[in-house]
């Protein structure tokens, strides 16, 4: 089954609103097992979403329209499909019923306007909408089943699964199962490079990437007629690619870096303090996001002037002024002050430029030092550039710190 999705109303074409509704319904079509064909913008012109109904339709067997179905001059998707049907609106009663009763109850005054939501096109049936006002359309044209929701995130997805989702899982004839594993220090292509054949698109299980804020998630899709062979291809294609990727590998689903690095000190018994210049409290936050870093995290340091490391963090005034308080000497030096004055197993410290001023050809804007002291292993220290503007520095920064102690707990 093929689908198209259609996203109407002036504020998605102008940029004002992110059309998050497309991304949401295209991940739910997808585990049904059906392919997304495209998705479409449309503006708040009867006659444009008109056509858009009817050349989407000759095109796919499932079509899912979001928005106009509001009660204010602008929202025009309801016209538009009783147009491309080649019928009338009528007032569906019920409907008109059900939007009296819920001003009535929630004591709020109706507008005339609001009767505009309880019409439907003549060759349409109603989706009732126990969670807003707007009640949805489903009906067919040109062969294509078609359903219009409300732009309304929450009401769009809690009638996609109430109403919509137990009719498209009835005519499944195959299962599909996905997991997907989060990887972090190697870019997309370096990545792409280590899966090789494993994301040939012909392959079933399917393999893909994608990349945000530097984490690069590879999601394996497989789909069989059964589930016992859906499940069995999957775990393989799973294990082959945390074999291909080995330490890249931080986690699977929603595991984030920062439960990864709690998950392994907890395992292990082990604590961290943190020392912060240019993150300020990034790294900690990232931290004690995770239920149960109480037990791990003793805590940390905001040293963002030169007087702070020395005063907080007894940093060597002689060592700041020698080698700058963005270098490998200084990290290190907030690394093991760290640990040794909270008494932690381990110290992570992170000294940087983050811009969009401070830089200089020495030391541009985007260069940070990451440091971890291991008590009798030694102090670690790397440095970094990243690219990006104030935040994405800030926030690799931060990731990379949990990253490199992450490591170091994965060694025996």
């Amino acid at each position: 089954m093929q689908a198209i999705i259609l996203s109407v109303g002036d504020e998605l074409t102008l940029g004002q609103v992110v059309d998050t509704n497309s991304a949401w319904l295209s991940e739910q079509l997808a585990g049904l097992g059906i392919t997304i064909r495209a998705h479409a913008t449309l503006p708040d012109e009867q006659c444009a979403i008109a056509r858009a109904f009817d050349e989407a339709s000759r095109r796919c067997d499932l079509l899912v329209a979001t928005g106009g179905l509001g009660p204010t001059r602008d929202d025009l998707t309801r016209q538009a499909l009783a147009q491309a049907l080649g019928c009338e609106l009528e007032m569906h009663a019920p409907s008109m019923e059900r939007i009296e009763n819920l001003f009535r109850e929630r004591r709020w005054p109706m507008a005339e306007s609001n009767r505009t939501q309880a019409m439907r096109p003549v060759l349409a049936d109603v989706l009732d909408n126990r969670w807003g006002t707007a009640p949805g359309l489903k009906a067919r044209l040109n062969g294509c089943r078609v359903y219009v929701l409300p732009g309304v995130p929450a009401e769009m997805k809690a009638m996609f699964d109430a109403l919509i989702r137990p009719e498209l899982g009835a005519a499944r004839d195959r299962v599909i199962l996905t997991r997907t594993l989060g990887s972090f220090g190697a870019g997309e292509s370096s990545v792409g490079e280590r899966l090789g054949g494993l994301m040939d698109r012909a392959r079933n299980p399917k393999v893909g990437t994608t990349v945000s804020a530097g984490v690069i998630s590879i999601r394996v899709r497989s789909e069989f007629p059964s589930r016992p062979e859906a499940e069995r291809a999957l775990d393989e294609t799973v294990a082959e690619v945390r074999s291909r990727l080995g330490s890249l590998v931080f986690g699977e689903g929603d595991e984030t870096l920062q439960d990864a690095a709690v998950r392994l000190l907890l395992a292990k018994g082990r604590t961290v303090a943190v020392a912060e210049s240019c993150t300020g409290g990034l790294l900690g936050q990232m931290l004690t996001d995770v239920p149960g870093a109480s037990a791990c995290f003793t805590g940390g340091w905001i040293a963002y002037s030169n007087s702070m490391k020395e005063r907080e963090l007894q940093v060597p005034h002689a060592l700041l002024q020698s080698c700058g308080a963005v270098s490998g000497p200084v990290a290190r030096e907030m690394a093991e002050r760290a640990a040794l004055l909270s008494g932690s197993d381990y110290g992570l410290a992170i000294t940087g430029i983050a811009g969009p001023g401070g830089g200089s050809a020495e030391k541009p804007v985007g260069l940070v030092w990451i440091a971890l002291a291991r008590g009798p292993g030694g102090t670690l220290a790397e440095e970094k550039r990243f690219p990006g503007g104030r935040a994405a520095v800030r926030d690799r920064a931060a990731k990379s710190a949990l990253n490199m102690l992450r490591l170091e707990l994965m060694e025996p």
